[in-house]
């Protein structure tokens, strides 16, 4: 593994949800900061949420705690920057994407359709050498398929990287001023 000040051994995995106003540049000026303090982003995805004004960016990254205490700072006086919390996995539902093509011919074809059986995910396409997964669940669900997928040739493989959302009935958009949540 590089050798990332801010990730260093004993760091936590962390994930900050961002959101921001729906605006060109906002994700470059945050991946910048990330990158200006050193720190090893392991996922980021971005997309618009329940408003049209406002998008998340979720960031996964592993850290210790005084060096995300100052990021989290930083990210807080960045323009178009509304709110960001450190999700607790205890209150937090994750979720990732893969899109996995593994090579599957005749012969290893039913063992790669046992795999996809158990981990009760879906083939998206076919070919008479390969077989295209779709797969969602945890980091762990994900890392655990692809494990077993891997003696059989992964020929490509694309992951979303994680989104994440509280659990219960609140969203994070409420905490930003000017909120107005309809249709509850």
């Amino acid at each position: 593994m590089a050798n990332y000040p801010a990730s260093q051994p004993g760091s936590k995995r962390h994930t900050l949800s961002v959101l921001v106003e729906n605006r060109p540049g906002v994700l470059a000026r945050i991946a910048g900061l990330f990158a200006r303090r050193a720190f090893n982003i392991n996922s980021l995805s971005v997309s618009p949420t329940e408003r049209p004004d406002i998008s998340r960016v979720t960031v996964t990254a592993d850290v210790e705690d005084v060096p995300l205490e100052q990021i989290i700072k930083q990210l807080n006086k960045l323009l178009h920057v509304l709110k960001i919390v450190d999700l607790d996995s205890d209150t937090t539902v994750e979720r990732e994407l893969v899109l996995i093509k593994v090579a599957a011919d005749e012969s290893s074809r039913s063992d790669v359709l046992e795999i996809v059986r158990l981990f009760r995910v879906r083939v998206v396409d076919v070919h008479t050498e390969s077989l295209t997964i779709e797969a969602t669940g945890t980091e762990g669900k994900i890392d655990a398929l692809l494990g077993l997928l891997g003696q059989y040739g992964v020929i490509e493989l694309v992951r979303s990287g994680a989104v994440a959302v509280t659990r219960g009935p609140h969203a994070l958009s409420e905490k930003v001023i000017g909120s107005e949540i309809t249709g509850r």
